[in-house]
């Protein structure tokens, strides 16, 4: 077929989010997971912009595509309400269909681990609940100018039911894991959901006798609280 190619076959497209402040280190953890390249003079994002890489995860070929967004334009920086209208629209566009999402901090930088929170409402403002988030704490190479312990992430992941994970895009260290920790988890959402559909599909067949109880489905037990530190 023209124009065909191999990675255009996949069982699953998701969509994943990079959101965090300004410089924390979010478009080296793209091109690290998606291209395995870093640039130590990436300059900041403008706009959005998205790439896409394929894994095999539970014998499915999952497809993420994944977006980054200027960190400066968080709405909590926005004064002007013109402005704010305007961003409001590119909030909605950039979060529509996320089913993970990576909410990054650099760990020498305190300020961006304590907006983490505010990044966290704003992604669950305008994403489904049940929706996949792994806290990062990025630039783990520079281990003399830490400023955020890897106890302070834990803690932080603990309280809000977040996966939590160090990483160094400069030096590779847990980037693949991270991305695919997410995948993994949001796969696992998927197929458990197919096979709720399925019994529930045979279960309506049968002919039902006496009281009927509905079990609500348990959102919680997926977001357990994982780490994944090195």
């Amino acid at each position: 077929m023209a124009g065909y190619r191999a990675e255009d076959e996949y069982d699953y497209l998701f969509k994943l989010v990079l959101i965090g402040d300004s410089g924390v280190g979010k478009s080296n953890l793209l091109s690290r997971f998606t291209k395995n390249e870093f640039n130590l003079e990436s300059k900041s994002t403008i706009g959005v912009e998205f790439a896409t890489r394929s894994l095999n995860i539970d014998g499915k070929v999952i497809k993420a595509q994944i977006w980054d967004t200027a960190g400066q334009e968080s709405r909590f920086e926005i004064e002007l309400n013109h402005l704010f209208h305007r961003y409001r629209a590119i909030t909605s566009a950039y979060y529509r269909g996320a089913v993970g999402a990576l909410l990054v901090y650099d760990v020498t930088r305190r300020p961006t681990f304590e907006n983490a929170l505010r990044w966290l409402k704003e992604l669950r403002d305008h994403t489904d609940p049940n929706i996949v988030v792994m806290l990062i704490g990025n630039k783990s190479d520079l281990r003399h100018l830490i400023s955020v312990s890897t106890e302070d992430g834990k803690d932080l992941a603990e309280r809000e039911s977040l996966y939590f994970m160090e990483t160094s895009a400069l030096e590779a260290t847990n980037v693949d894991n991270a991305f695919t920790e997410v995948l993994a988890q949001i796969h696992q959402i998927v197929s458990r959901k197919a096979v709720e559909l399925t019994d529930e599909a045979a279960a309506s067949s049968i002919p039902s006798k006496g009281e009927t109880i509905n079990v609500k489905d348990d959102t919680s037990s997926w977001k357990r609280f994982g780490c994944c530190s090195s």
